[in-house]
């Protein structure tokens, strides 16, 4: 099943926490021929694909389900799990009960973004391996919080930068890298995807059997809303990061990946919400430019990476066809138009989830290509197995540096202004307006430590 089918209908759980668990040691994986038993936690949306996946390797079980809508349980439980012949998982709304239980080996973060960092650390502090689901952190220092507990409680901690795991990606870094397209000096990325307006839901009671106050979790104290549950609360700043950080983060982790570059120094993003008079508050338009230097390039010395959110009727830039097939994925769609580009000396590449294809000189004469998708499911068990992080393709470092880029994005944009980031401090230069956006008040218990 493709992990997109499920985020046009439905959306991430949530799950529900008390008070920091125990701080547990890690200590590698018990043995190679033993079960991993993992627990996914938030079950509404593309947490069932994780169920779905996970279960459908050998020797893992899912052994719990964790989400504050307990709503979910009993559907999910006979569709993913009695149905298909597999014994029942154990249920939670609580993640400290979760962490608590000895049994679970790993977990599967897929949580709203606001709570993907404090998740991660308690699991890590619990003893329990992790697989974050994309972006890793909500904003630049819970990113940074989390490397820091990657490296100091030493289990595997996947990024859910699911391309990563992708022969095709593998194959397009490698081909970059190897300057086969000349100097790269510039990479796009697309996110045109066909959405449609949210609209406008009042305030008003929380649904029966859903733990609110543990949902909002660090984030401010508001009134519940539908538009700002369930999947909507990607376009909410209290929750998500728009387009750039939902879909968006996949291409920006391409785009860097394939230039070869880790924090800009220079970013301006500009954009807006067209169209709708609705709830959303993140742009459906943006685009947002960022500056990498580049001591070895010619001219002026530096990289560019550009990306782009559309929401609505839009051409394809040359990443598909302008009539896909019938059998297209979700990258190439009716819908969607979601991929990269870059452009190098020798000529340009386009790439989508599962092909990449070079294009040399004036003529634009195709040359090499590549193709192939992996599981990153199955990456994360290996790497628990051999005790090995560089099995799970997906580094939490890695990720981090993608998703602070996007964060800088979000910051520019939303302040108006282009900004001058300082990659050595982690800080922008004498802006403390922007600093102050690199993180955010949290609300108590929930605060994602400073030591981790």
């Amino acid at each position: 099943m493709n992990r997109r089918e499920f985020t046009k209908t439905v959306a991430t759980g949530t799950l529900g926490i008390g008070a920091m668990p125990t701080i547990l040691t890690g200590s590698g994986w018990k043995g190679a021929n033993d079960r991993v038993n993992v627990a996914v936690i938030g079950i509404h949306g593309m947490g069932q694909n994780h169920i779905l996946n996970y279960t459908g390797i050998k020797d893992v079980r899912v052994a719990a389900l964790c989400d504050v809508d307990s709503n979910l349980f009993g559907s999910t439980v006979k569709k993913l799990f009695a149905n298909k012949g597999l014994p029942d998982p154990k249920v939670y709304a609580d993640l400290r009960k979760l962490y608590e239980d000895k049994d679970i080996d790993a977990v599967s973060i897929v949580t709203p973004n606001h709570w993907h960092t404090l998740a991660a650390i308690w699991a890590l502090q619990a003893g329990k391996h992790v697989s974050v689901e994309k972006p890793c952190c909500y904003n630049f220092y819970e990113g940074q919080k989390l490397v820091e507990a990657a490296e100091k409680y030493k289990l595997i901690v996947q990024d859910g930068a699911e391309q990563r795991s992708n022969p095709c990606a593998k194959s397009m870094a490698d081909f970059l890298h190897a300057g086969k397209l000349g100097e790269v000096y510039m990479a796009k990325g697309l996110c045109y995807k066909w959405r449609d307006t949210i609209g406008k839901t009042p305030e008003g009671s929380v649904p029966a059997g859903v733990d609110y106050d543990l949902w909002l979790g660090p984030a401010p104290k508001r009134s519940f809303s539908k538009n700002r549950f369930h999947y909507n609360w990607h376009w909410n700043w209290d929750y998500g990061n728009g387009d750039m950080g939902n879909q968006g983060i996949h291409e920006m982790d391409i785009a860097r990946w394939g230039l070869g570059v880790t924090l800009p120094i220079k970013i301006n993003a500009v954009g807006g919400h067209f169209m709708f008079d609705d709830d959303q508050q993140t742009p459906n338009d943006l685009i947002a430019v960022f500056e990498f230097p580049n001591p070895t390039g010619g001219g002026d010395k530096k990289k560019i990476l550009q990306f782009e959110v559309r929401h609505w009727i839009t051409n394809r830039e040359g990443v598909n066809s302008e009539s896909p097939g019938a059998g297209s994925n979700y990258m190439i769609s009716a819908d969607n138009t979601v991929g990269n580009l870059f452009y190098g000396s020798k000529g340009y590449m386009t790439k989508n989830v599962n092909e990449w294809q070079a294009f040399y000189g004036k003529e634009r004469t195709p040359g090499e290509s590549g193709s192939g998708l992996g599981d990153h499911y199955a990456d994360f068990i290996k790497a628990i197995r051999a005790n090995d992080q560089k099995l799970a393709q997906g580094d939490i470092r890695e990720g981090f540096y993608s998703c602070a880029v996007m964060h800088l994005g979000n910051i520019s944009y939303r302040l108006g202004r282009t900004l001058v980031f300082d990659p050595m401090k982690m800080k922008f230069k004498n802006d403390p307006e922007a600093d102050v956006m690199l993180t955010r008040q949290y609300r108590e218990p929930f605060v994602v430590p400073d030591k981790v």
